[in-house]
C-alpha cells in the first residue's frame, strides 16, 4: 500500500530540505518537494533524490560483521555474539585500564536529538574519552560569536531584498542550491553579485564580478577594503557611534593594509580592489555570505572577523537585505548553549569526559594519549579515515587500537579498519527531531519504513547493551529510550514539553518555524557581547585565543615561503557529495567515477602535463596517483581535489593534509596544505 509522509534531510548541509517521501510496501520509492518549507520549496538536490537508491542499496550493511584476525576478512555473526564481544571488551578495558582507555568518536553523518542517547550511555558507563573541536566551521562560529555575541542571520528568503550580495569563498550553486532561488530574485530586481574565490565556479558564472585572491589571504583583502572605505568616508558613522566598540583602534590598525601592500599579499590587481571597494561603499543593503573553506586555514577565525568588519562599518546589520550570512542557530532551541561545548577541551569540566582529543589533530593525539593509553575505539556517524586531516597518521592510530567498533550503513574506509561492524539505521527507519544551521525551521524526520530484520537503530544497541552490562534500570529508563516506536515518540515528546510552542502533530505535517525566530537578525540592535555592542576590538579574543583583539592578517602556517612544495591544494565540496557520503551510490558515481585533480593549464605546461594524464600529487605527508584535468578558471599556483573520496575509490585528499588547529575555535586548518604535481609514466 502506498503512503506519503513529510520528512526532512538530516545531513550536514545548509539546506536541511523538507520533502515528501512516498513509501510502497515498506520501500522508499519516490522523493518530492515539500511546499511548506519557504527555503526549499522547489525540490531536493541530486543527493536528496538519491535517497531512493541509498535506502534500497544492495551494498547496505544488513547484519553484524566481525573481522577474522588471521585473514582480515569479515564474517557474519549473530547479534547476541556481537553483544558478547562488546561486553567482553568494554568490561576488560574499563577494569584493566580505566574508562578513558575507551574513545567514543562521532562525526556529523546524521543530525538529531536522539544522538544525545549515545553520550547518555557513556555517562552511565562511567565516562570515556571524547573529542573536541570540529572539522567544519568552528573558527568562523567563534569569530562571529565574539564579534556579534551570537550566531544568527536574517531569514534565507530575506536575501531577495539585498542589492549587493557577496559570496566570499562560498559556492552556493553547488553547496547551498536552495539559496540561489533568492539570489535570482534579487538579481531580477537589480542586485549585483560578487564572488571571491580562487576557483571559477558555477556561482561565479552568475556573478557581476569575480575576484581570485591567493588562498589564505582573504583577511588582508578585507582589511584593505575597510581602510579604503574609511578613508573615503563610505561608512555608516551613525551606526558605528551607536553600536560599535573599538572602531577607533580598528581605524588605526587597518591603515597598514595599503593597496600596494595588499596587491603583493593577495595577488589581486589594484583595479579589482578599487572596483570591489566602490561596490561595497556605494550599494545598500548588502549581504556577505562567507563559506566555510576560508576559515579552515590556520588564520581562519581572524579572516572571518576581517570580512565581518566590512558588514559592520557600512551599517549593514539588523536590516532587511543586510546581514552576515555565516550561521543561523535560531532553530537550535533544544541546546542550552548554542555554541556547542565540544569546542572546548574541558567539556565544561564534565568529569566523566574530562579527557578529550582534538578532531583537528586526531591521529597524532590518539597515538600520543597516555594516562591511560587509548585501547578501544567506538565510531558512529563518521568516517575519520577519509575525512580527518592526515589520513596516514589517522590510520596508524586506529591500527594501534586493540579493538575498534564501528556503526555505519556502508563498508567505508573506517569500517574496513574495524574489528566489529554494526549495521546502522537509515534516515527513514527511526523518527527524530532536527534543526538547521541555515533555515529557521524545526522538523520531524519521521519513521516511514521498518529497518531490515537485523538492522538496529543506535538507540536500540545502547538500550540492549546497557541492560546486558547491568546498569541501573532506573537510570537506563531515564537516559535511554526503549527500542519500540512508542518509547521513541514518548522520548521526543518529553523534550518538547519544555517547548510547548512546538506541536508534535503539526511537525508530522511539515516544518515549524522556531518560536524565537527573528526574520531580521539583530533588528533590536542588542548584542550579547561584554560591551553590549558589536566588538571590532575584542578582549575575549585575546584572552581566549592569545591573538590580536583586532581582526588581523597573518600568513597561513604552511605557504609558499615555508614549504618546499609550490602548489596550494584546495579541497572544496562538490554538489554530488556531502563529504564522504553518497559517492558510493551509482546515481552519484556516474558523474564522477574516480578522484581527479584540477590544474590550471599553465601550471600543467610547466610540468609537461596534458589533460587526462595520470599524475602524482604529493608532499612529505603522502601522495595520490590520479588523473589531471585542466581548469582555466583556477587561479595559477592552485590545484583542486574534491573532498570526500574514499581510499577504496582511489584516495582521499587528506592523505596530503596536516593535523593542525585554526587560530580560534579548535577548527581544522585543512587548507594550509602545499603540494607538488608530477606526470607519471
Amino acid at each position: 500500500m502506498k503512503n506519503k509522509h513529510s520528512t526532512a534531510c538530516p545531513r550536514n548541509c545548509y539546506s536541511t530540505c523538507s520533502f515528501i517521501v512516498h513509501v510502497d510496501d515498506n520501500k522508499v520509492v519516490h522523493i518530492e518537494p515539500h511546499p511548506e518549507n519557504k527555503t526549499t520549496p522547489e525540490g531536493v538536490c541530486l543527493k536528496g533524490l538519491s535517497y531512493v537508491e541509498r535506502a534500497n542499496s544492495s551494498d547496505r550493511l544488513l547484519y553484524p560483521l566481525v573481522k577474522d584476525k588471521e585473514t582480515g576478512r569479515f564474517e557474519r555473526i549473530a547479534w547476541e555474539d556481537a553483544y558478547s564481544l562488546l561486553i567482553e571488551k568494554l568490561t576488560y578495558f574499563k577494569e584493566e585500564f580505566g574508562n578513558h582507555s575507551v574513545f567514543f568518536l562521532t562525526g556529523s553523518g546524521m543530525a538529531g536529538l536522539l544522538n544525545n542517547v549515545s553520550s547518555n550511555f557513556w555517562k552511565l558507563f562511567g565516562g570515556c574519552t571524547l573529542h573536541y573541536g570540529d572539522l567544519c566551521w568552528p573558527a568562523g562560529l567563534e569569530a562571529v560569536r565574539l564579534t556579534l555575541g551570537e550566531n544568527k542571520h536574517n531569514a534565507p528568503w530575506d536575501l531577495k531584498h539585498a542589492r549587493l550580495i557577496i559570496f566570499w569563498g562560498k559556492n552556493p550553486a553547488e553547496t547551498n542550491v536552495q539559496q540561489m532561488i533568492f539570489v535570482e530574485k534579487a538579481q531580477v530586481d537589480g542586485a549585483k553579485v560578487i564572488v571571491i574565490d580562487p576557483r571559477k565556479t558555477e556561482s561565479s558564472e552568475r556573478a557581476d564580478l569575480l575576484i581570485q585572491p591567493k588562498p589564505g589571504t582573504d583577511a588582508a583583502l578585507a582589511l584593505c577594503i575597510a581602510n579604503i572605505l574609511i578613508e573615503n568616508d563610505q561608512i555608516d558613522n551613525e551606526f558605528i557611534e551607536k553600536h560599535v566598540h573599538g572602531f577607533d583602534e580598528f581605524k588605526k590598525h587597518v591603515k597598514q593594509f595599503s593597496i600596494e601592500k595588499t596587491v603583493k599579499i593577495t595577488g589581486v590587481k589594484k583595479e579589482f580592489i578599487l572596483k570591489f571597494s566602490e561596490e561595497i561603499g556605494s550599494t545598500k543593503p548588502m549581504t556577505i555570505a562567507p563559506g566555510y573553506g576560508m576559515q579552515r586555514f590556520s588564520n581562519g577565525g581572524q579572516t572571518i572577523r576581517a570580512i565581518l568588519a566590512l558588514q559592520i562599518i557600512t551599517g549593514n546589520i539588523g536590516k532587511s537585505g543586510a546581514n552576515f550570512h555565516y550561521a543561523n542557530l535560531q532553530s537550535y532551541v533544544f541546546d542550552e548553549v548554542k555554541e556547542p561545548l565540544s569546542y572546548y577541551p574541558d567539556h565544561d569540566n564534565d568529569a566523566p569526559f574530562r579527557r578529550s582529543i582534538s578532531m583537528a589533530n586526531l591521529g597524532e593525539n590518539m597515538l600520543n594519549s597516555t594516562g591511560p593509553e587509548l585501547k578501544m575505539l567506538w565510531v558512529e556517524r563518521g568516517n575519520p579515515v577519509a575525512q580527518n586531516p592526515d589520513t596516514n597518521t589517522v590510520l596508524a592510530a586506529i591500527r594501534k587500537m586493540e579493538y575498534t567498533v564501528l556503526i555505519d550503513q556502508f563498508m567505508t574506509d573506517t569500517a574496513l579498519e574495524a574489528d566489529l561492524v554494526l549495521p546502522a539505521k537509515n534516515m527513514f527507519e527511526q523518527s527524530d527531531i532536527i534543526g538547521s544551521y541555515w533555515n529557521p525551521y524545526i522538523q520531524l524526520k519521521q519513521k516511514v519504513t521498518n529497518p531490515p530484520d537485523e538492522v538496529k537503530p543506535e538507540t536500540e544497541i545502547y538500550w540492549e547493551l546497557a541492560h546486558k552490562l547491568g546498569f541501573d534500570k532506573a537510570l537506563i529508563q531515564e537516559n535511554i529510550p526503549a527500542p519500540d516506536d512508542e518509547s521513541i515518540e514518548r522520548w521526543l515528546k518529553n523534550i518538547l514539553k519544555k517547548h510547548p510552542e512546538i506541536n508534535w502533530e503539526k511537525l508530522k505535517e511539515g516544518p515549524q518555524l522556531a518560536h524565537n525566530h527573528e526574520e531580521i537578525a539583530f533588528a533590536d540592535f542588542k548584542f550579547k557581547t561584554a560591551s553590549g555592542k558589536i566588538e571590532l576590538f575584542s578582549e575575549q579574543v585575546e584572552k581566549l585565543w592569545g591573538i590580536n583583539p583586532l581582526a588581523d592578517y597573518t600568513e597561513p602556517v604552511e605557504n609558499e615561503s615555508t614549504s618546499e612544495f609550490p602548489l596550494q591544494l584546495l579541497t572544496p565540496n562538490t554538489k554530488n557529495r556531502i563529504h564522504s557520503q553518497f559517492g558510493n551510490l551509482k546515481s552519484i558515481s556516474q558523474f564522477d567515477e574516480k578522484p581527479f585533480v584540477h590544474i590550471n593549464p599553465y601550471d600543467a605546461k610547466e610540468r609537461s602535463i596534458k589533460h587526462g594524464d595520470l599524475v602524482k600529487v604529493f608532499n612529505d605527508r603522502g601522495s595520490l596517483e590520479i588523473e589531471a584535468r585542466f581548469d582555466f578558471g583556477l587561479r595559477l599556483g592552485c590545484v583542486s581535489i574534491y573532498n570526500g573520496w574514499w581510499l577504496q575509490e582511489g584516495g582521499t585528499p587528506n592523505l596530503l593534509s596536516k593535523g593542525r588547529e585554526t587560530d580560534m575555535g579548535h577548527g581544522a586548518a585543512f587548507h594550509d596544505c602545499m603540494v607538488e604535481v608530477e606526470k607519471l609514466g
